[in-house]
């Protein structure tokens, strides 16, 4: 750590300090504020809120997402993202326990880290059984041999860019799912055409949450369609899409970044030495799988195989789970799935399939497969580490009452400002996806309050839900802490910081371009207007940035 960074560091440190003394002295952490769930009644249904206690009020204040903030910044500071989040959880349990030493222990254990296990138990699983997968693929020479024929099909790195982000958009069922089999499939040719880690990991959180957030037929779909009244959740979902500028807009961002050819930020840093140094990592612990030989027998086949077992398998698992047996219509079936569930059960299935298939095909031995489950569990102890401490800080942050203090924001910030709500709904949701790190509870906390404000039928009420939805996947898309861009750095093994920090240039522009765009559309209230604006408007932004680092690089030649 240079000079720099340890007084950079310092400094945090004091502020981290002062923060937590002001907070203990003021006792502002322990304030309140309207309830929203009974719209500060007190009463829901002629009975007492659940939430409140018939009290209309509850805890919810501006330290509320402190703790997030401080694990941000130390991680963006440091580096280091374990302890950063550590640190970002013990400081939440302090603020939510008044400082009482006992049960600040106590809250970090039994209200955040155990539930962060228990509840997203299935996901670690299907991470390991990922994991296991790919260890299997790789030994039986199939991803060699995808190397191999990419090589001699995806002749440019512009090719092995867009042939990531055509895979990404065609896997758009759910975000999960696609961060891991697109890593998978895509490393060896992003690989052969020296394309950093920290690119891949862009390319692959940019087509996750982005392609599940305007797809109908989505894990993402089916949990925004829950919160709208009356059964209308799914055609508020798909009228939004058109006004869905972060999304939409963050695939042209890509698509005219690799026909422009060139990158900026310390994404150029990642590039520049992955084509003329061939260091695909630049800095950060090295996140590569130990080196496999890879069975003489691999074919391509040895591949798509597997993985179109898992797609088929884990589109079935979902709907399911859903109920899709038991009478649902596939729609129905999706909205009530359960990915935690359906994931690993799908994940599972494919496994089975892959060793009998790769026994038949005399790929391994027994021995060497059964070596594989190892082998993928380890390689997924980092995603499992940073998905657990992120969830802990989110846990700690939904107890200090962070979703009751913003819907007040909200409520505030909507008199006398119609027009400019879409845009002001839009960067309160990327705030508050960036530091919770989750979209999902980020428009289930804001959704409810959006269709409260306004009638079924007004157009401000579509552009709003764009808003609120585009602005989850922003945040989220941003955050260190998301358990997307967590599942994206893990697909592409790449160092987590190094995604985060590399990633936020893009995401940041093209987030600056959705929020002109949304004070547009509240004016202009017209998709088939607004969005031909935004795809100009982010192409010739793309061409001033080009532009501007060409000015650079020639200056300092």
């Amino acid at each position: 750590m240079s000079k720099t960074q340890k007084i950079i560091l310092a400094v945090a440190a004091i502020v981290i300090v002062a923060l937590l003394v002001i907070a203990g002295v003021s006792g502002g952490a322990m304030s309140e504020v309207a309830c929203i769930d009974c719209h500060s009644t007190g009463l829901v249904d002629g009975e007492a809120c659940e939430t409140c206690g018939g009290t209309a009020k509850v805890r919810g204040n501006f330290w509320a997402l402190i703790p997030p903030v401080i694990a941000i910044g130390l991680a963006l500071i440091t580096k280091e993202v374990y302890s950063s989040l550590f640190i970002g959880i013990v400081s939440g349990a302090l603020l939510y326990t008044n400082f009482n030493p006992i049960t600040t222990v106590d809250a970090a254990l039994t209200e955040a880290l155990i539930p962060a296990v228990s509840d997203t138990a299935g996901i670690f699983i299907f991470l390991v059984e990922l994991g296991i997968l790919v260890a299997l693929i790789n030994k039986a020479g199939g991803s060699a041999a995808f190397g191999k024929w990419a090589q001699t099909h995806i002749k440019t790195r512009v090719g092995a860019i867009l042939a990531t982000f055509v895979l990404g958009v065609l896997i758009f069922v759910d975000d999960y799912f696609n961060c891991l089999t697109v890593g998978s499939v895509m490393r060896p040719v992003t690989d052969a055409h020296k394309i950093s880690r920290a690119k891949l990991a862009y390319l692959i959180d940019a087509t996750a949450a982005p392609i599940c957030m305007i797809a109908p037929i989505s894990s993402w779909a089916a949990a925004v369609s829950q919160y709208a009244e009356d059964g209308k959740g799914l055609d508020l979902f798909i009228s939004a899409i058109p006004f869905n500028f972060y999304s939409l807009l963050t695939f042209v961002f890509i698509i005219g970044l690799a026909v422009l050819g060139f990158d900026y930020g310390s994404m150029r840093t990642h590039e520049f030495n992955a084509i003329n140094n061939g260091d695909l990592y630049t800095s950060g612990e090295r996140a590569e799988s130990k080196p496999v030989i890879p069975s003489e027998k691999g074919k391509i086949i040895d591949l798509i195989f597997p993985i179109a077992v898992l797609i088929v398998v884990c589109v079935f698992a979902l709907v399911y789970n859903g109920g899709i047996l038991d009478g649902e219509d596939f729609i129905t079936a999706f909205s009530n799935t359960d990915a935690t569930v359906a994931l690993p059960w799908g994940g599972l299935i494919t496994l089975i399939i892959a060793m009998i298939y790769y026994a038949f095909r005399n790929s391994m031995t027994m021995k060497e497969m059964m070596n594989a489950i190892p082998s993928g569990f380890i390689a997924m102890v980092p995603a499992i580490l940073i998905l657990t401490f992120a969830t802990a800080l989110k846990n700690i942050t939904s107890l200090m009452g962070a979703k009751y203090f913003v819907a007040d924001l909200m409520n505030s910030a909507a008199a006398g400002l119609n027009l400019f709500l879409p845009a002001i709904i839009f960067l309160v949701s990327c705030v508050l996806a960036f530091a919770t790190g989750t979209s999902w509870g980020t428009f289930g906390i804001l959704i409810p309050i959006v269709t409260y404000m306004f009638e079924i039928g007004d157009p401000i009420l579509i552009i709003s839900m764009s808003a609120c939805l585009a602005g989850a996947v922003c945040g989220d898309h941003c955050s260190p802490i998301s358990d997307t861009t967590i599942m994206s750095s893990a697909g592409s093994e790449c160092n987590h910081i190094n995604h985060v920090s590399t990633q936020m240039p893009y995401a940041v522009t093209v987030a600056g371009i959705s929020f002109v765009m949304f004070i547009l559309a509240g004016i202009i209230q017209n998709a088939w207007i607004c969005l031909p604006i935004g795809v100009l408007l982010t192409l010739a932004t793309l061409f001033v940035i080009k532009k501007i680092v060409q000015k650079k690089e020639a200056i300092a030649k």
